[in-house]
């Protein structure tokens, strides 16, 4: 099972660019952040014709999730992040494909920091943290995918000491994410890869992606049932460089198939 995050910053602008990914890497599950469109204005039609069923929870010009699955529509668990009945912003929905619980998060970006936005990141993470502790407390095959505006390590920034004061890498936010990965999580694409510079994002500006100055801040979480069948983890790099790309890229994982699950 092919489980894929990807941040493709505007679905209906970069529609084009998304199928023809689906065509090429035809991955069974994708989270998708960054919508930036209301509900009306998701391209269903489009995404149905390429095989792939879909839940998403728009907002005009800004952030925005949604779950496709391939010839499948996923079953929709929830919608929005518990712990703040006020937050209207569209960041978070969980839906069920093949058993597995699939959650889809975009995290605040956090910027300027210090200041209001940065303490609404903050407690963002705080809430995701609280309510991943539930999901592990379940013993349920989950994946916590998405983008979530954080550099875990020096390993994940081109050059560490430019980012030391930016949102993505204040020490609050990276101790937060250790936090929530020692609730059990395993982070797959650095499991796989220890040691290793990975990136997921190249800024547009200063020919980062031909640079190769990148920041790895697209992630997958695995809940400890699920890590034990993780084989593959990967970041499509490439899809970077197509015309008019987003300035995320694909990442995805395999997981080992449903039924040699079942028999252990």
């Amino acid at each position: 099972m092919k489980i894929a995050t990807f941040n493709v910053n505007g679905v209906n602008g970069r529609l084009e660019l998304l199928l023809r990914w689906l065509g090429e890497a035809k991955p069974d599950v994708v989270c998708l952040q960054e919508l930036k469109a209301p509900d009306e204005k998701f391209p269903v039609a489009a995404i149905e014709a390429a095989g792939y069923g879909a839940i998403w929870q728009g907002q005009r010009s800004w952030n925005g999730v949604a779950i496709l699955a391939r010839g499948a529509t996923p079953v929709e668990s929830r919608r929005g992040l518990p712990g703040d009945a006020d937050d209207a912003h569209s960041r978070y929905i969980e839906a069920v494909v093949d058993g597995i619980l699939i959650g889809c998060l975009y995290l605040p970006n956090g910027n300027p920091a210090p200041g209001p936005k940065f303490d609404y990141k903050r407690r963002w993470f705080a809430r995701l943290a609280d309510y991943a502790a539930e999901l592990i407390e379940l013993d349920l095959p989950v994946v916590l995918a998405g983008d979530f505006n954080v550099m875990p390590a020096d390993i994940d920034v081109y050059k560490p000491q430019r980012w030391v004061k930016d949102a993505l890498f204040r020490p609050e936010v990276r101790a937060a994410f250790r936090e929530l990965v020692a609730q059990g999580w395993t982070d797959a694409l650095r499991h796989l890869h220890p040691g290793v510079p990975i990136y997921t994002f190249w800024d547009y500006f200063r020919n980062a992606y031909a640079r190769n100055a990148g920041l790895r801040i697209d992630h997958l979480l695995l809940s400890p049932g699920l890590a034990v069948d993780l084989q593959d983890a990967q970041v499509d790099r490439h899809v970077r460089g197509w015309e008019k790309a987003s300035d995320h890229a694909p990442v995805w994982i395999e997981l080992r198939p449903a039924r040699i699950r079942r028999r252990r």
